[in-house]
C-alpha cells in the first residue's frame, strides 16, 4: 500500500505548533526560535518530509531573491514543462526565491539579448528552459549568474556547456522501444522529428539508429520525417503528404516525442492502415494524452516533477557554491508498452 505524503500539517501537529509556524520555517521567513526551528526540522526528518531545505540553500538575507525562468516557448502548454515549473518553483520558494518568467523574443534571441525587464542586479539564478540555440546558451553562460537548462541544443554533447544541465535520459529508453519494435516484427523503420532541435531529440535519434544497428537493420530515410521543428507536424494535411511521398509505409515509426506520435497516428489511419497491425507508433513523454489516444500510445514516461525538484537543488547548490564543476544531470525514464505497438 503507498504511503500517504507527509504534510506541513503533519508536522504541525506533530509538534503541537501552529501550521503557519512550521511554514514559516521552511520559507525561511519570519521570526521563528531556532529551538523551534530544531525541532522543527527533526520532526520532519522522522516522519520522511522529503522535501528538506539543505543547509546554506536559503536565499541570504539582503541579497537577490529572484529566479529567472527564460524560455523561448510556453512551457506551461503541454504537461512535462508545466510539470517541471510546478515543482521547482515549489523547491526554490521553500528556499526563499521568487520565480520571474521571461519570454526570449525571436529578435533578443537573435541579437543575443536578454529581455529587458530581467535584472541581473535582482537576480539570483536562471533556469532556460526550451532555449535550443546554442548561441543563445553560449551567452546565458557568459552574463554571471548561476545558470541551470533544462534540456538544451543539439550538439551539445560534442561542445561543452559552461553551465549545469537537467534533462531526461532519451538514449536508452528509445533503444529500448526499438528493440521492442523489432521483437514485435518490423523491419522497415521510419523516424519523425527534427534531429537538429533540441539534444533531447538527437539523444533518441541516436538510441534508434543505435538499435537497429544492433540488428542488422538500418534507418530507410525516405520513410522519415526529418523536417525541421517549424514545419507543420500538427497538420495532418502535412503529414498525409509526406506519407504519401514515401517508396512504402514503414512497419513502424518511431516519433521524437508524443506530440508528433499522437498526429501522425491520425494520419496514418486515414490513410486507411490499421494502428499497430499495419503500422506499429512509439512516442516519448508519458504524456496525458498519450494514454487516452486511440489505440494507447507505446512512450517513453519522464518523471516531469522529479525533474524540476533536481534542477531546483541544482541552482540552489550552485548559487552558493558558485566554483564547483559544472554538472550534467540524466534522469531516468521508463518505456511504457501500450497498445500502439502489437
Amino acid at each position: 500500500m503507498a504511503h500517504r505524503r507527509v504534510t506541513i500539517q503533519d508536522i504541525a501537529d506533530a509538534c503541537g505548533l501552529s501550521r503557519n509556524t512550521v511554514s514559516k520555517v521552511f520559507n525561511n521567513r519570519g521570526a521563528v526560535p531556532e529551538a523551534t526551528k530544531r525541532t522543527v526540522l527533526q520532526k520532519a526528518k522522522e516522519l520522511g518530509y522529503y522535501q528538506l531545505p539543505e543547509s546554506g540553500m536559503s536565499a541570504p538575507v539582503g541579497q537577490a531573491c529572484n529566479i529567472a525562468l527564460l524560455t523561448g516557448n510556453d512551457p506551461q502548454g503541454h504537461s512535462f514543462g508545466s510539470l517541471v515549473i510546478t515543482s521547482f518553483t515549489d523547491q526554490i520558494s521553500r528556499a526563499g526565491y521568487n520565480l520571474k518568467m521571461f519570454r526570449v523574443s525571436e529578435e533578443e534571441a537573435a541579437n543575443r539579448s536578454l529581455p529587458p525587464h530581467l535584472l541581473l542586479n535582482e537576480t539570483a539564478g536562471i533556469i532556460a528552459i526550451e532555449l535550443f540555440d546554442k548561441e543563445y546558451c553560449d551567452m546565458l553562460c557568459t552574463v554571471g549568474i548561476p545558470t541551470v537548462f533544462i534540456d538544451t541544443y543539439a550538439n551539445s554533447g560534442i561542445s561543452l556547456l559552461s553551465s549545469d544541465l537537467v534533462t531526461m535520459e532519451n538514449y536508452t529508453s528509445t533503444a529500448l522501444l526499438t528493440r521492442h519494435l523489432i521483437r514485435c516484427g518490423a523491419t522497415c523503420f521510419g523516424f519523425v522529428g527534427d534531429i537538429a532541435h533540441c539534444l533531447s531529440f538527437k539523444e533518441r535519434w541516436m538510441g534508434y539508429r543505435t538499435a537497429l544497428q544492433e540488428a542488422g537493420l538500418s534507418s530507410v530515410e525516405p520513410c522519415s520525417i526529418l523536417a525541421k521543428d517549424d514545419a507543420p507536424y500538427g497538420d495532418t494535411d502535412w503529414l498525409l503528404e509526406q506519407l504519401r511521398a514515401m517508396p512504402r509505409i514503414p512497419d513502424a515509426f518511431v516519433c521524437a516525442n508524443d506530440y508528433l506520435a499522437i498526429h501522425l497516428m491520425t494520419a496514418v489511419k486515414k490513410m486507411g492502415f490499421s494502428v499497430p497491425n499495419d503500422v506499429m507508433i512509439t512516442g516519448f513523454d508519458g504524456s496525458p494524452e498519450s494514454s487516452v489516444v486511440d489505440p494507447p500510445l507505446t512512450t517513453a514516461q519522464i518523471p516531469s516533477m522529479d525533474l524540476g525538484r533536481i534542477a531546483a537543488y541544482i541552482l540552489l547548490n550552485r548559487i552558493q557554491n558558485p566554483s564547483r564543476p559544472n554538472m550534467r544531470v540524466y534522469v531516468n525514464t521508463v518505456p511504457l508498452l501500450r497498445d500502439s505497438t502489437r
